[in-house]
């Protein structure tokens, strides 16, 4: 006992001089001396010692509140109302709504196993596509336009997987706040925000990426504060689940969207301080730190790194046949899918003169070289035929190889193109030849432009481009797919370049293609030939050509990363700017614009989410003030000691978790749509439960009971109140309506339009 009080002592003294620099013993001792009790107090000590959670959170502090309270029958109430407002109309409206236009049609590639390209992760569209093959749905559905009515379809299933894992973040949010707080209080605060936001059910309805990518970070999260729960039980079995699940659910938010780094990086942070934590337990030796180091190691690095790469793995099986994406992909990639032309393929090995060629830049997504009727428009160099490249396979994309004289009819074999040679390439459709000329690029004001000029084999000397092959010398072939090959333009000694940047709406957003003055070897300024049609020329198998696991995995990441960085919005949609989020400034249309048309609009519950705003600014004066009064040493007590190590822990864990989901988005140059804000409001709402909950157990500081007492559950009451009534006036959001806008007479939410950027 002695030895136990001892230790008990020196934990304490470690404890807590982290918040208070040892003031903080005077007012434990003057709750000791309360007690009366040299035992109790060394108990007391110790088990606030080690309910210490590793993440300095309070882990198996006594239950505050509603002791003996029905807990099972909270959480039946709490399961019952999410699944209920979830699962409630799912099959309304029965039209194609926002983003199921993608997802839904990405669905339905990997149920007929089509390849095509997404600048997410593939984990989600492939769950979406399961659910909907193991509910009868064929694929067969276009997925052309929202509003396109789904008839015979079965779409059910889809939306019912994304509602059934969307229902699950308020009962999530349960037990993390639960555990956090030990307060069945501020739990049930949190899951009433949730369960009744009207932001929240609208965004699990539908078949979308949100709600699986939500209920992977959350699981992530209780995984975690769970793991954390069991500190002073390492390496026994819940130790281990709780460790796994977690590693499970991060490979999971990462296999959806790359914002799952987010939530990552709030684990790796909590398992930084774990460790720092262990490492100053001087009763473990060296061998046990390193036992818990790899054991982390394993289940939050290893275990998740292995289920991630195993996802591209069933990915890349499961779509192995051509699509849509194959020319955002390099022509070796595209070697291995069944039905593109490169799959087993032969074709001439050497580029020749009369051949019709595809051109494809390296640069990844780079796109294939190509032209169309349409003009530069004025003011944007010489009013010629545009040349761009563009991602996608197309018959604009055929141009033949003609020697510079245009004297490249031959009754025999023909002549094969060689390192050096000059050579004028014409657009197939349009006749036009490749073109440049001392005038600016579209975008990138320091090159020069290119276009397509001339008619029917008429031209000048811009039209001439000496082919160099990238390591080679004066009258090396030309290879088909393996040559990298330059071109440099002969009149001004630029080389022929695909910055990147895509084009206005008169460019048709395709990427635009410049003539280069800076002639450093770059992927951009490198091309390869990639079809090759010349009937008079011997063909040779392509199949040597594809590429292994690693490099298509590399592959796929570059190009998704890229094609991230580049979204714009869509035609009439308003994107939003960070700052709008948390205020509920703007919502997003889901569905529908006029009054005869079933219209739903993704906006959050005002009350719900306007008491989370201000719940941030209470957080924070409340953590300034404990801060304060434990500087100072005053006398708080042992329920205020809790109560500031709740918050300032718990608390704080879930505000970094706000803080990390929130703020990157300041830095992101991509457009930006109202519902990237929702796994930070998740955090933000199980934050208010802590706040408002702590908040309220204080007001004995002013009331003594009972009217201290009579003024929390008025509180509760009226914050119950307002949050149900908020829900039961703005629902039509979620759950649809038609008629009158609101605006109008006789509209649903006739003078709820309560700001002005609101456009129900």
């Amino acid at each position: 006992m002695a030895k136990e009080e001892c230790y008990s002592h020196r934990m304490k003294s470690r404890d807590t001089y982290t918040l208070r620099n040892r003031k903080i013993y005077p007012s434990s001792e003057q709750i000791e001396q309360s007690t009366g009790s040299k035992s109790k107090k060394s108990q007391t000590t110790l088990s606030k010692d080690k309910n210490q959670s590793s993440n300095g959170s309070t882990a198996p502090l006594p239950t505050r509140g509603n002791d003996g309270f029905p807990r099972k029958l909270v959480l039946m109430l709490v399961v019952g109302l999410s699944f209920a407002t979830r699962l409630y109309k799912i099959t309304e409206p029965s039209h194609v709504c926002w983003d199921e236009t993608h997802f839904g049609k990405m669905g339905s590639y990997y149920i007929n196993r089509t390849f095509f390209f997404d600048v997410h992760p593939p984990l989600g569209k492939m769950l979406i596509g399961l659910a909907g093959y193991m509910t009868g749905y064929d694929g067969t559905f276009p997925f052309v336009k929202p509003g396109d009515k789904y008839e015979h379809h079965i779409y059910w299933g889809m939306r019912g997987f994304c509602a059934v894992l969307g229902s699950f973040l308020p009962v999530f949010a349960y037990h993390i706040v639960l555990e956090l707080s030990q307060s069945h209080t501020a739990a049930l605060i949190t899951a009433t925000l949730l369960i009744f936001d009207t932001g929240c059910i609208t965004i699990s309805q539908y078949i979308l990426l949100d709600p699986i990518l939500m209920f992977f970070i959350m699981a992530a999260v209780l995984s975690m504060v769970k793991f954390n729960q069991q500190r002073y039980r390492p390496f026994t079995a819940p130790w281990w689940l709780w460790l796994l699940l977690c590693g499970v659910s991060l490979a999971g938010a990462l296999g959806v969207k790359f914002v799952g780094l987010f939530v990552i990086l709030l684990v790796g942070l909590n398992t930084i301080w774990d460790l720092w934590r262990i490492l100053g337990d001087l009763n473990l030796s060296l061998m046990d730190v390193a036992k818990h180091f790899l054991a982390r190691v394993v289940g939050l690095i290893l275990l998740p790194l292995i289920l991630y790469v195993t996802i591209f793995v069933v990915h890349f099986v499961v779509l192995n046949k051509s699509g849509p994406g194959d020319g955002f992909f390099s022509s070796a990639f595209q070697s291995r899918l069944i039905g593109n032309n490169l799959h087993n393929a032969s074709m001439p090995e050497y580029l020749a003169y009369g051949s019709v060629i595809t051109v494809k830049n390296l640069r990844i997504a780079g796109g294939y070289l190509h032209s169309h009727w349409h003009l530069y428009p004025e003011g944007v160099g010489v009013k010629q035929q545009q040349v761009t490249a563009y991602l996608h396979k197309d018959y604009n994309n055929l141009w033949l190889v003609h020697k510079q004289d245009y004297d490249d009819s031959q009754s025999g074999t023909p002549d094969l193109v060689r390192h050096g040679d000059v050579i004028r390439l014409e657009h197939k459709e349009t006749t036009r030849n490749l073109h440049s000329h001392l005038q600016q690029a579209p975008l990138t004001k320091k090159h020069f432009q290119v276009t397509g000029y001339g008619i029917n084999g008429t031209g000048d000397a811009n039209d001439l481009w000496q082919v160099e092959v990238c390591g080679g010398r004066k009258g090396d072939l030309v290879k088909v797919l393996r040559s990298k090959v330059r071109f440099l333009h002969k009149a001004t000694g630029c080389v022929l370049f695909s910055s990147g940047k895509t084009l206005p709406k008169w460019g048709w957003e395709q990427v635009e293609v410049t003539c280069s003055p800076y002639l450093k070897e770059t992927p951009r300024s490198q091309w390869n030939i990639e079809d090759h049609i010349n009937p008079k020329l011997p063909n040779i198998s392509l199949s040597v050509l594809k590429p292994g696991f690693l490099e298509i995995l590399l592959e796929s990441h570059i190009v998704m990363i890229r094609g991230n960085s580049g979204l714009k919005p869509k035609d009439n949609e308003m994107n939003s700017k960070p700052w709008h989020w948390p205020v509920n400034y703007q919502g997003l249309r889901f569905s529908g614009v006029n009054d005869t048309e079933y219209r739903v609009y993704l906006l959050g519950n005002p009350v719900v989410w306007w008491i989370n705003l201000a719940s941030l600014g209470l957080y924070l004066i409340m953590v300034a003030v404990a801060s304060i009064a434990i500087q100072r040493g005053l006398p708080l007590g042992q329920k205020r000691i809790e109560h500031s190590l709740v918050l300032m822990r718990g608390g704080g864990l879930l505000l970094l978790g706000w803080l990390l989901h929130y703020v990157p988005f300041f830095t992101m140059s991509r457009v930006l749509y109202y519902h990237h804000y929702f796994p930070a409001m998740l955090f933000s709402s199980m934050l208010t439960g802590v706040t408002v909950d702590i908040s309220l157990r204080s007001v004995d500081l002013l009331l003594r009971p009972p009217y201290s007492d009579w003024l929390q559950r008025g509180a509760l009451i009226v914050l119950l109140f307002s949050v149900l009534h908020s829900f039961y006036l703005f629902h039509p959001l979620s759950y649809g309506m038609t008629g009158p806008l609101a605006h109008e007479a006789g509209s649903a939410m006739s003078g709820l339009k309560w700001i002005n950027s609101w456009e129900f």
